[in-house]
């Protein structure tokens, strides 16, 4: 389904708010919207300035997730996980279609500020782009590349782009940049969740010369559908709310942030890339999506990040169960739960899965009688399972994420923490269990 029709299914089931009244995007709609984060998704009818309406909160609640992609919840990561693994193997490639609903309008003239984009956070920039689908050809091999990157506008055809340290993006443009050339681009908004997770698909999981578009296909049982391009030559994505046809400039760069990003504190104002909007088309009377920095990012970053690591260090390790990403470590902490047959493959699980996400900062790892997603459970093992002299594992001079403040532009020390019991198990760790009872068959006042 496209992004529209996701958003329909949402709004029958209960698990979308409606915001009839107009809103100013200048903080006063991420204000709303921080209400909301976690429960339903929101869509904001009318935008001060903009006669386009802004869906936010797709991504922030795992259970509409699973909705949208009709598995249960605990079943996601493993869909993803599958959906990576289809990258090895012959997936089918996107098909070009004609007439495509996100090129029924084409703008006579470019101009940003027509377009509803919040400013999110009170210190940000302006305002910004958050969750757009970018694809790229590598420009020496033609592979497409699909990623999403933060976009501050800066003026009607202009806008300001990061590009974190190892994005296969910044490498294609490095070696655009080195020719004098500028890297095309298309930018789309309001795709179907399957494009997205496509885009947030690690690098570990599909290598510089890997089309990720290969796991949208997977997840929509059927090739993906692109668009050519009126004015570059990367497709877009044919059933997107709107696209945006552009370039990022070589040897240009303009001032761009602060941003509240996914730490959950501000990333600094700098030079960085620019872009120019060559084109921009869309559907008619388009849903315009953002996403809030936070829970939609854990969520959504988390869930392939959580479907890598299972892939890849259940091929290193026995025992590997689950893979959780909290919510309280943004995206710089997992847990990972095991019961290794013997001592120590615990220990060697923290290490795979450091080297299988390099952001991370922490890894805990946990036996399966801890459910993962409660804090309260996975401390009380980490206070009660946890040896410190024997159990903490510490990794100086490591490289992980610039934009984590901890770090010194993404170098610094990393922290494993091992609280699974030892094998065999003591009766010492047994955890205290009581009888299972239906309360309807009680009279209760």
């Amino acid at each position: 389904m496209d992004y529209r029709k996701s958003l329909e299914k949402l709004a029958r089931e209960g698990r979308l708010a409606r915001v009839r009244s107009e809103v100013d995007p200048v903080h006063e709609l991420a204000g709303i919207a921080r209400a909301y984060e976690g429960g339903k998704a929101v869509l904001f009818e009318k935008v001060k300035g903009s006669e386009f309406p802004l869906s936010i909160g797709l991504w922030w609640n795992r259970d509409n997730l699973a909705s949208l992609f009709g598995v249960d919840r605990a079943e996601l990561p493993f869909l993803f996980s599958r959906a990576m693994q289809s990258l090895s193997q012959d997936c089918a490639p996107p098909v070009i279609v004609e007439n495509a609903p996100a090129q029924e309008i084409v703008m006579d003239e470019v101009d940003l500020g027509k377009i509803p984009v919040p400013t999110f956070a009170l210190q940000d920039g302006g305002p910004y782009f958050s969750n757009c689908v970018v694809i790229a050809r590598d420009p020496d091999t033609g592979v497409r590349n699909t990623s999403i990157h933060r976009l501050m506008v800066k003026g009607k055809d202009r806008l300001g782009l990061l590009m974190d340290i190892g994005r296969h993006l910044r490498d294609y443009h490095e070696r655009a940049e080195a020719r004098g050339e500028p890297l095309e681009i298309t930018i789309n908004n309001g795709v179907d969740a399957a494009y997205y997770v496509a885009a947030i698909t690690p690098s570990a999981a599909a290598p510089i010369d890997v089309d990720e578009l290969g796991v949208a296909s997977y997840l929509l049982g059927e090739p993906a559908r692109l668009c050519r391009s009126k004015t570059v030559a990367p497709e877009g994505i044919a059933d997107a709310q709107l696209i945006m046809e552009a370039e990022i400039l070589p040897h240009v760069r303009e001032p761009e942030g602060p941003f509240g990003e996914v730490s959950g504190y501000y990333a600094a104002r700098d030079d960085r890339w620019v872009v120019r909007v060559k084109a921009i088309t869309h559907c008619r009377n388009p849903i315009v999506s953002a996403l809030l920095p936070g829970k939609e990012v854990w969520n959504s970053v988390g869930l392939g990040v959580e479907a890598n690591i299972f892939q890849t260090v259940s091929r290193q390790v026995k025992g590997l169960k689950k893979v959780y990403m909290t919510h309280g470590g943004s995206h710089y902490h997992v847990i990972i739960q095991i019961d290794p047959p013997i001592d120590g493959l615990s220990k060697n699980a923290i290490l795979a899965t450091f080297a299988a996400f390099a952001p991370l900062q922490m890894v805990t790892a946990v036996n399966s009688d801890v459910d993962i997603e409660d804090p309260e459970e996975v401390e009380r093992a980490l206070a009660t399972r946890c040896d410190p002299a024997r159990d903490v594992i510490i990794i100086p001079g490591a490289r992980g994420h610039e934009l984590n403040p901890v770090t010194d532009g993404g170098f610094g020390a990393k922290m494993g923490f091992d609280c699974t019991y030892p094998v065999p198990k003591d009766r010492k760790y047994e955890k205290v269990t009581f009888r299972k009872v239906n309360l309807g068959d009680y009279e209760i006042v």
